[in-house]
Parts: structure tokens; sequence; C-alpha cells
């Protein structure tokens, strides 16, 4: 393996398990008040974007990092639309 794909598959794996600590919280918490509905959503709106990028590249680092990343940002984002439509109960 190249050493630039070998640095693109460790940047996608730190990036991507940084989103695991935040939505294991909220999952259990449920607690979605310190979560930016604004900032989410722009922000998954990005993350599927580098996925259309990574896909029309065929590069499978920024593939397989933004597809993971999307599902843990999608399912926080969900989360907050949710729980915050409900408050905090």
């Amino acid at each position: 393996m190249p050493t630039t794909e070998l640095i693109g598959y460790l940047a996608a794996i730190l990036t991507t398990c940084s989103f695991v600590p935040q939505a294991l919280h909220t999952f259990r918490t449920r607690d979605v008040r310190g979560i930016s509905l604004g900032m989410y959503s722009v922000f998954t709106a990005g993350v599927a974007l580098w996925l259309v990028y990574g896909l029309t590249l065929a590069a499978w680092p920024i593939v397989v990092a933004n597809a993971i990343t999307l599902a843990l940002a999608g399912t926080i984002l969900g989360m907050k639309v949710v729980y915050g439509a409900r408050g905090q109960r």
C-alpha cells in the first residue's frame, strides 16, 4: 500500500472515530441540548458531498470514512431533530 494511501486511511480512521463517543453519548442519554442543529445539518450535508466526491474519484479512504461519518453524523442529527422537538423529559 502506498504511503499516501496509508496516510489517507489513518486520517479516515481518526476523524471517523472522533464521532463515535458523541453518537454513543447521545444515543444513551438522549441529551441533545448541547448539539447545534445548524452545525450538524451543514456538517452532515458536507460529509455527504465528500462521500460523492470520493465515489467519483474512487478514492476508497474518502469513501469509507465519509460513509461511516455520514451514518454517525446523520444519527446524531436525527436524534437532535427527534429529541429536540420532544424537549428534554
